[in-house]
């Protein structure tokens, strides 16, 4: 097995040089980093944690803690989230590990124990509620962590999101302008923020138009084909004033609610406008929809670049707003919006 001095040997570099590229120190640049990297993964290296952890005090590892849920194993985002990050760290020759939480576990504990083992050098942390126990948590300990969205209460951390008020706005606004008033919007698990935030979007648009906002119009959930299909249910069945248009948090939700319009004999457009946010999901991306989907899109994709990057800047100690991005969705208009009928 090779170790440091051998890839230092192959590349005329420093030993120093190399252990600093492969533990992502800013201060080493793109192409020198890729360089050791691409030599460690010639010469078959592979970092002995033990030493590594000895030497520098860090074990190269991280770690994204998740509640178990039921609907995990088929949680097409969760598995999206996990193998979008495990490529993106090993590829800083990190390891990034995964811990599922028992469903009894308070969350908290199980952060608790993680730190005080001393292996793990920092946190992802996804799906942030308003005021979230785990950030509080971390920050206290002085943990390095960074977060796949925000909070409402403080943002002096590391985190990466999008901009969520501008999607819930941007998708009402737009229907709106094509005449609807009685829009349903399905969105995602109401305690957390990345929903709340979309909400004040749509409440927002609505304002704006003069339209008052009904509570009856918005459902919460966990967003997959299950809560679209449900939600349709509601909204088209029994009730005396049905919406005409029906704004989704997810592509997995706008096919449920595409599936199950049309078992009640309804068309997109002609009878119900729909319009998604597209995360670019593998196999449920908005173009594919008949008719093709108005959505926002910011692909998940996108996201675990940047946050590993913001990681390795948080266990090196950058400066904290050195460490945030917020990024725009693209508004993309197609085929599943038409004016309501009269």
């Amino acid at each position: 097995m090779a170790t440091l001095k051998d890839i230092s040997r192959h590349l005329n570099l420093s030993v120093t040089q190399v252990s600093r590229a492969l533990n992502g120190y800013s201060d080493v640049n793109e192409n020198t980093r890729k360089r050791v990297l691409d030599a460690a993964k010639e010469l078959n290296y592979h970092p002995n944690i033990a030493a590594q952890k000895l030497v520098s005090g860090r074990s190269g590892m991280v770690a994204l803690v998740l509640p178990k849920h039921p609907q995990l194993s088929s949680d097409n985002n969760f598995l999206e989230v996990v193998s979008g990050l495990s490529q993106v760290f090993s590829g800083r020759d990190m390891q990034f590990v995964l811990h599922i939480a028992r469903e009894d576990d308070e969350i908290i504990s199980v952060y608790r124990k993680l730190i005080d083992r001393g292996a793990l050098d920092g946190f992802v942390v996804v799906e942030p509620l308003l005021d979230d126990p785990r950030i509080n948590f971390l920050r206290d300990r002085g943990v390095p962590f960074v977060v796949h969205g925000r909070t409402r209460t403080q943002t002096d951390y590391p985190y990466y999101d999008i901009d969520n008020d501008g999607v819930g706005y941007a998708l009402t606004r737009h229907l709106i302008d094509e005449g609807h008033r009685r829009i349903a919007f399905i969105n995602g698990l109401e305690k957390r923020n990345y929903s709340l935030a979309r909400t004040d979007g749509y409440r927002k648009a609505l304002e704006e138009a003069g339209i008052e906002f009904d509570p009856d119009l918005i459902r919460y959930g966990r967003m997959n084909d299950a809560l679209g299909m449900i939600s349709t249910v509601q909204f088209f069945t029994g009730a005396t004033r049905r919406p005409t248009a029906v704004i989704c948090g997810n592509t997995l939700v706008a096919r449920g609610v595409y599936a199950t319009l049309k078992s009640l004999g309804l068309a997109v457009p002609d009878d119900v406008s729909v319009v998604a946010h597209d995360d670019v999901l593998p196999d449920v991306r908005g173009s594919a929809f008949y008719p093709a989907l108005t959505v926002t899109k910011a692909a998940l994709r996108n996201s675990w670049a940047p946050m590993a990057a913001f990681l390795v800047g948080a266990i090196n100690g950058e400066p904290v707003e050195e460490l945030q991005e917020v990024a725009a969705s693209e508004f993309i208009e197609r085929a599943s919006v038409a004016p309501p009928k009269r």
